[in-house]
């Protein structure tokens, strides 16, 4: 799992702050709403024990404004309860609408920075980060306005106590400091208990995901008990912070449970004391004892300042997400005729210190199909990236018929670079709608996606037969489709031949295809794909024979560029595709019967 690093919790507290406080703006109006209900309901609450003070010395002295003052109690009474029904109700939509809010902010963030960046987070932590952990989180923004609204009660009762009668407050008061000290306590020791409980729970849910993703695995090696208790190695841990958190929660509430019966029962005490002495009345005792109560109603803050604790352990837990950079784009948008010609210059990509690659150089023409090879490690896959715009470059640039594609609109780069890759995920109801992701809304959305374009990419990637094969053919759902890795990664090739745009980055993603499919899909790709470039990251000797040019990468560094035929004469060049492979006679491709200009896997 992904934990801050000490010295960047400091940055992780002051992310996750402002991230709250951006999810109270969001909801600013039913918080304010929320705040008013709760002002008024403590002022209803104030105005309860002087009321019913009054009005039993009314009654007791058989005054006839007794029965009118009843109808006062009772309109008091009944505007605190629906008071705090209001604000308990506007309080539950605060807590879901902060918690979509940061939910929306992390996926957002998630999704917009670059994937070697979101790798970094394991599925599970992931999960566990925009559910439980944003869900907590989100209780704050209403649970540090209810808890500020709290103290009015109590503190207004302590007020109104020393109106009464100053000796019963003072009474009150004596115990106060204690409650200080216990609260304080409180804050400080459950705020450390719950940051490692939640660190806990987060670790256990990345490896229950990873054994749940490798399940196949795991049942072949025989191995279910073994990862069975790695999954719940650290449960202990999480059993014995979760009990230290409650422990701490209960022994608070247990000692100010104690305290305040005591205050009350000291403020009762002094106040008959007052009462026999003739200086206080039945009715001021009676409100006497009321306000105290209120007062001691401070002790009851301990549970919304609990929540505030927890939300803002699981806000710094959920902030990873929120500090995850999102890869800049511009306004720019292409040419409306060009070629598709690919430059990179001076290209320089660092990650964790280690030069994945050094200062490459690197022209594409328009239309050409440039096949990019070397050994495992030597950063074609980086490479595919960084043509692409997948992630960003740490020097130089990279320059798509003239125009640099940090400086293109996110739109027109996803539409005129696509991108397929060895392991698709595909995403969709049906298959219909899988080859057709990220083809942004449709027409007529009653109807889905155009199905003859659908059909025709689909032919291109070698899809077609099997498809028509599934129980539904283009309709069938998804999850039904029983399909191998190799059907799924031509489903993958269908999706990217059916939004073609003037840069098509393949990496290895024919690697699961036989060698006669493979050279079905490319002459497709040439002859029924929209022209364009084609950058393809591949291992097959056949492959690089059949392309424009060829970029020979060794350690992060192009070492040459070239034909197939040109490179083949370099023993180190053939090494990269194994012992036994072809030669450059067997692997030079068949006569071609394109027209001109659709060249495009020669």
């Amino acid at each position: 799992m992904t934990v801050p690093a000490p010295s960047g919790e400091a940055s992780t507290a002051r992310t996750a702050d402002r991230a709250l406080r951006a999810a109270a703006r969001h909801s600013a109006g039913r918080l304010a709403a929320a705040s008013a209900c709760s002002v008024a309901a403590a002022g209803a609450a104030l105005a309860e024990p002087a009321v019913l003070g009054h009005t039993l010395d009314l009654l007791l002295r058989q005054d006839p404004a007794g029965a009118r003052w009843i109808a006062w109690c009772a309109a008091v009474i009944a505007a605190e309860v629906l008071l705090d029904a209001a604000t308990a109700r506007l309080t539950g939509g605060v807590d879901a609408r902060s918690t979509a809010w940061l939910r929306r902010l992390g996926l957002g963030r998630l999704l917009r920075t670059a994937p070697h960046r979101a790798a970094r987070h394991s599925p599970g932590e992931v999960s566990a980060r925009l559910t439980a952990q944003a869900t907590t989180a989100g209780a704050v923004p209403a649970a540090v306005v209810t808890a500020s609204v709290a103290l009015l009660a109590p503190l207004g009762g302590l007020v109104a106590l020393v109106l009464v009668d100053v000796w019963t407050a003072l009474a009150f008061l004596a115990g106060l400091p204690l409650l200080a000290v216990l609260l304080r306590a409180f804050a400080r020791d459950s705020g450390a208990s719950v940051s490692r409980y939640q660190e806990v729970q987060l670790d256990l849910a990345g490896r229950l995901v990873e054994a749940l993703g490798g399940a196949r695995t795991i049942a072949a090696a025989g191995t279910a008990a073994r990862e069975q208790a790695r999954v719940l190695a650290r449960l202990p841990e999480l059993g014995a912070e979760g009990r230290r958190t409650w422990r701490i929660y209960g022994a608070t509430v247990a000692r100010t449970g104690a305290l305040m019966p005591l205050l009350l029962y000291v403020v009762l005490g002094v106040g008959g004391v007052r009462l026999a002495e003739g200086a206080l009345g039945v009715g001021g005792l009676l409100a006497a004892v009321r306000y105290a109560g209120l007062a001691a109603g401070v002790g009851t803050v301990t549970g919304r300042l609990a929540a505030v604790v927890r939300g803002r352990a699981a806000a710094r837990r959920t902030a990873a997400l929120f500090d995850l950079p999102e890869l800049p784009q511009g306004e720019r948008r292409l040419p409306g005729s060009g070629p598709g010609t690919l430059e990179l210059c001076g290209v320089r990509v660092v990650r964790a210190g280690t030069v994945l690659l050094h200062d490459v150089d690197l022209r594409i023409p328009g239309g050409a199909t440039a096949v990019v090879v070397g050994r495992s490690g030597s950063g074609k896959t980086t490479l595919a990236a960084v043509a692409g715009r997948l992630t960003a470059c740490d020097a130089g640039r990279v320059v798509l018929d003239g125009v640099p594609l940090d400086e293109l609109s996110a739109e027109e780069l996803r539409r005129e670079v696509g991108h397929a890759f060895e392991r698709p995920a595909l995403f969709g109801g049906t298959v219909a709608d899988a080859i057709a992701f990220g083809d942004g809304p449709h027409p007529c959305p009653e109807s889905g996606p155009d199905p003859e374009a659908v059909r025709a990419a689909a032919r291109a990637a070698g899809a077609d037969a099997f498809v028509r094969r599934l129980p539904e053919g283009y309709d069938t759902a998804l999850e039904d489709a029983p399909l191998s890795g190799g059907e799924w990664q031509r489903l993958g090739l269908a999706r990217a031949f059916h939004r073609a745009g003037r840069l098509l980055v393949l990496d290895d993603a024919t690697s699961s295809l036989d060698t006669l499919t493979t050279r079905e899909v490319e002459r497709a790709l040439a002859r029924e794909v929209r022209p364009g470039t084609r950058l393809v990251v591949a291992h097959r000797v056949s492959s690089a024979a059949r392309a424009d040019l060829v970029v020979w990468l060794d350690a992060g560094r192009v070492r040459a560029t070239g034909t197939h035929a040109e490179l083949w004469r370099d023993p180190a060049y053939r090494s990269v595709f194994g012992e036994g492979t072809r030669s450059e006679t067997d692997a030079r491709p068949e006569p071609a019967t394109e027209p001109p200009g659709r060249e495009a896997v020669r």
